[in-house]
């Protein structure tokens, strides 16, 4: 049984409609200006909560340019690039923080972020942040997990590239710090992702290995994975949001437009809505349909003594008269009666 854990206004778990979290990432592409349309952006969409990354360069990486600090030349978006110039381009600078969180707030959208060191988690408390996240490649910096658990409030935890050892480590060293509650996510860290490694059958298992809610952080295009997500139990989904894919940035390859961030949160909604109880039987919007279901009706007007015939009783709708099977029981047997067409049969009728 997994808890339910509160972020901001939300409550996260598993009886809750799902938390839709927009990352915002690198996708301002270095504009405050189109930062905070994002945020209006985010808010129109009916998204329920805006992440960032907090981090400097210097914070997350050394300015050194040997192939140990640079992107394999494979990769689909960032192949060959060193990490500290990719850094500096996606970052979001310390002095933007209080101007986005400010206009979210605004707007009416629970705001947390991603710390990367020290310097990020005093920043984001100063703007009381409800929440942090834990990014993938960080799940192994358990210094810095106790750091954010410290400050006793919820930790979301991707999970990329992690090993069931290494989020128990995880999980554990939150715990033992003082974490207001922990939300998993299950996560393929790669970017962007495709969609056959998601292995979403994953989030049931995580959820019960470590009772705790367990949601997706998902890098793939579209909307279809993390919607089926919700169907294995997710309550969390973080998606990356851009004003516009052919706008170009550093994540807007795997990143959704607004009008794809709605149609998310109005799907995943329906999906877990979808997801009822295990009862197997008619349902309180299925009873007018009961009405309309097969019977035996009399379809020609008859006299007393004429036989039951496969031309004057057949199986039609509605319901009323004798179940369906039961035709070859009446065939050949002789009405007692007079009876018009429409009428349903009956045993008081043969």
């Amino acid at each position: 049984m997994t808890s339910t854990v509160k972020i901001g206004p939300h409550l996260v778990g598993g009886g809750e409609r799902p938390f839709v979290v927009a990352e915002m990432s690198g996708n301002h592409n270095g504009d405050l200006d189109r930062a905070l349309a994002i945020v209006d952006a985010v808010a129109a969409s009916g998204a329920h909560a805006l992440k960032l990354q907090t981090y400097r360069p210097d914070t997350i990486t050394i300015d050194v340019d040997t192939p140990a600090f640079r992107i394999s030349g494979g990769h689909e978006l960032w192949g060959g690039q060193n990490l500290y110039r990719l850094y500096e381009k996606a970052h979001t600078p310390y002095e933007w923080h209080g101007p986005i969180f400010a206009r979210a707030r605004e707007r009416g959208l629970t705001v947390f972020s991603s710390p990367f060191d020290p310097t990020a988690v005093d920043l984001l408390e100063e703007l009381d942040a409800p929440a942090y996240k834990i990014a993938s490649s960080e799940l192994v910096d358990l210094p810095l997990i106790r750091l954010v658990a410290g400050t006793g409030k919820p930790l979301v935890i991707s999970t990329g590239m992690a090993t069931v050892a290494e989020i128990d480590a995880a999980v554990r060293t939150a715990r033992e710090a003082g974490a207001g509650g922990i939300v998993l996510l299950a996560c393929t860290a790669s970017y962007p992702a495709p969609p056959a490694d998601s292995n979403l059958r994953r989030i049931p298992v995580l959820a019960d290995l470590f009772g705790v809610p367990v949601g997706l952080s998902d890098h793939t295009p579209g909307i279809g994975v993390p919607v089926a997500s919700v169907a294995l139990g997710a309550c969390f989904i973080e998606k990356h949001v851009t004003l516009d894919r052919a706008d170009g940035g550093v994540d807007s390859d795997f990143s959704l437009d607004p009008a794809e961030l709605a149609a998310l949160v109005v799907e995943s909604e329906r999906a877990h809505a979808a997801l009822g109880g295990t009862r197997v039987g008619p349902t309180p919007a299925e009873r007018e349909g009961l009405r309309f279901r097969r019977s035996l009706w009399v379809v020609e007007d008859v006299r007393a003594g004429d036989p039951v015939t496969a031309r004057n009783v057949r199986s039609i709708r509605p319901a009323g008269g004798l179940p369906p099977a039961q035709i070859d029981t009446v065939l050949g047997r002789t009405f007692t009666v007079d009876v018009p067409r429409g009428t349903p049969l009956g045993w008081d009728l043969i």
